[in-house]
C-alpha cells in the first residue's frame, strides 16, 4: 500500500479511537488522559499493533499541544490577577512545593537515577493538572464556593514556578555549563518580569497586534504568533512551553475570550496526541517493574496534596468541609507531568524507566484526582458525625 495512504489509514484510525476513548472518559465521569495514554501503550512500541510512517507528523502535533496547553493556560489569567494570586498564595505555594517535589526526589534518588532523575521527578509529582482540576470544579458546581480562590492561587503560583523550573530542567537535561544554566534561568526571570509589566501596562496593544474582526484572520494570527514565541523561546533554551504561557498571559480581555473558544478545540486535538505520543514512545513492558512504587507515590503525594490545600483553606478561615474540598480538588496530575517526563525522556539524560513510572503515576493521578473531589464530601460528614461534629461549609 502507498505510503501516504498508509499513514493516512492510521492517522483516522488513532483520531477516530481518540474520540472514542474520549467518548467513554465522559460516560465514566472522569478525564481522558488516563484513556489516551493507555491508547498510546496499546500502539507503541511492545504494543498490541505498533504504528509506523506517522512518527513526524505525531511528533509536530504532540509539541503544538503542549503549546496550546501553555498558552491556553495564560489565557486564563490577566497579569494583575497572577500578581494578586502570588500575593495571596507564595506561602501555600512554597509548602506545596516542598511537601509534594521531595516524594518524587526522593523515588528517583532510591532508584539510582542521579540528581537529574530526582529533579524530573520532583517536578512530575509536584505540579497539579490545571484542566483537570478546573473541569472538576465545574462539573460539581463548585466554582463560586469559598474555597475555590484558594484552589486557584495555589495553581497560580505552581504555574509561575513552572516558568522558572522548565528553564532549569531544560538547562540540566543539554549538559549546560552551570554558567549556561544561570543564563537560562536569568533569561527565563527577565522574560516573565517584562512579560508581566507588559501585560499590566500595555496589555492592550499586544491583544490588538493578533485581534481581528475576521475568526479565520484572529485564528491565524493567535496561532502563528504562539508557535512563533515559543520557537524564540526555545531557541533561547526557556522552553516553547514557557515561551506560550507567557504570551497567553500578555493577551487580554475581550481578545483572550475569544482566542480561547476559537483555540480550545484544537487544544483538545493537539493536547490528545501528545498523550498518545508520550504512551507509543513507552513500553507497556517497562511499567509492571514500576507499579508498586508508582502506587506508593501516588498515595504519599495525594495525602501531600489534600494538606496543602487544607492548609492553605485554613488561612483564609474556611472552614473544615471547604479545607477538605480544597485538598481534594489539587491532588489530580496530568498534562505538566507528561511534559516534564517527556522533556526527560528524550534528552536521553535519565534512565528510560522515568517514562513508565510517570506514565503509571499519571495514570493513577488522573484517575484518582477527580474520584477525591467527588468523595471528600460525604467522607468528611461520616467522619464529622462519628466525631458528633456539625460540618461547616
Amino acid at each position: 500500500m502507498h505510503s501516504t495512504a498508509t499513514a493516512l489509514i492510521q492517522l483516522g484510525a488513532v483520531f477516530f479511537g481518540l474520540g472514542l476513548l474520549g467518548k467513554m472518559a465522559w460516560r465514566i465521569g472522569i478525564s481522558p488522559i488516563p484513556l489516551y495514554l493507555v491508547g498510546g501503550l496499546a500502539f507503541g512500541q511492545g504494543g498490541l499493533v505498533p504504528l509506523h510512517g506517522i512518527e513526524d507528523f505525531t511528533h509536530i502535533s504532540s509539541e503544538i499541544g503542549v503549546i496550546l496547553l501553555l498558552l491556553l493556560l495564560g489565557l486564563e489569567y490577566s497579569a494583575a490577577e497572577l500578581m494578586t494570586g502570588l500575593k495571596r498564595s507564595w506561602t501555600a505555594g512554597v509548602l506545596d512545593i516542598v511537601l509534594n517535589a521531595a516524594p518524587g526526589a526522593a523515588a528517583a534518588l532510591i532508584l539510582g537515577w542521579g540528581p537529574v532523575g530526582a529533579l524530573a521527578m520532583a517536578g512530575v509529582t509536584y505540579i497539579s493538572s490545571s484542566g483537570i482540576i478546573a473541569k472538576v470544579l465545574g462539573d460539581l458546581g463548585r466554582l463560586g464556593n469559598r474555597e475555590t480562590p484558594v484552589v486557584l492561587s495555589v495553581l497560580v503560583f505552581e504555574d509561575l514556578a513552572m516558568a522558572v523550573y522548565l528553564p532549569i530542567l531544560t538547562a540540566v537535561l543539554a549538559g549546560v555549563s552551570f554558567v549556561g544554566g544561570l543564563t537560562a534561568v536569568g533569561i527565563s526571570l527577565l522574560a516573565i518580569t517584562v512579560v508581566l509589566v507588559v501585560a499590566l501596562k500595555f496589555g492592550r496593544y499586544v491583544s490588538a497586534v493578533v485581534d481581528s474582526p475576521d475568526p479565520e484572520v484572529f485564528l491565524l494570527r493567535v496561532l502563528g504568533a504562539a508557535l512563533l514565541v515559543a520557537g524564540v523561546a526555545s531557541q533561547l533554551q526557556v522552553s516553547a512551553a514557557v515561551g506560550a504561557f507567557l504570551l497567553g498571559i500578555a493577551i487580554s480581555g475581550s481578545t483572550a475570550e475569544n482566542a480561547t473558544r476559537m483555540l480550545e478545540p484544537l487544544r483538545d486535538l493537539f493536547a490528545a496526541m501528545f498523550f498518545v505520543v508520550f504512551g507509543l514512545n513507552t513500553d507497556p513492558a517497562s511499567i509492571p517493574p514500576v507499579l508498586g512504587l508508582a502506587v506508593a507515590l501516588a498515595v504519599v503525594t495525594t495525602l501531600t496534596k489534600v494538606a496543602t490545600g487544607w492548609w492553605a483553606a485554613k488561612r483564609q478561615d474556611i472552614g473544615k468541609m471547604g479545607r477538605a474540598r480544597a485538598g481534594a480538588a489539587l491532588v489530580a496530575r496530568g498534562e505538566f507531568s507528561i511534559v516534564i517526563a517527556s522533556l526527560t525522556v528524550a534528552s536521553g539524560a535519565v534512565d528510560g524507566r522515568l517514562a513508565a513510572l510517570a506514565t503509571a503515576y499519571v495514570l493513577l493521578m488522573a484517575v484518582l484526582g477527580p474520584v477525591a473531589a467527588r468523595v471528600v464530601e460525604p467522607v468528611v460528614r461520616f467522619t464529622q458525625k462519628r466525631g458528633r461534629e456539625p460540618a461547616t461549609v
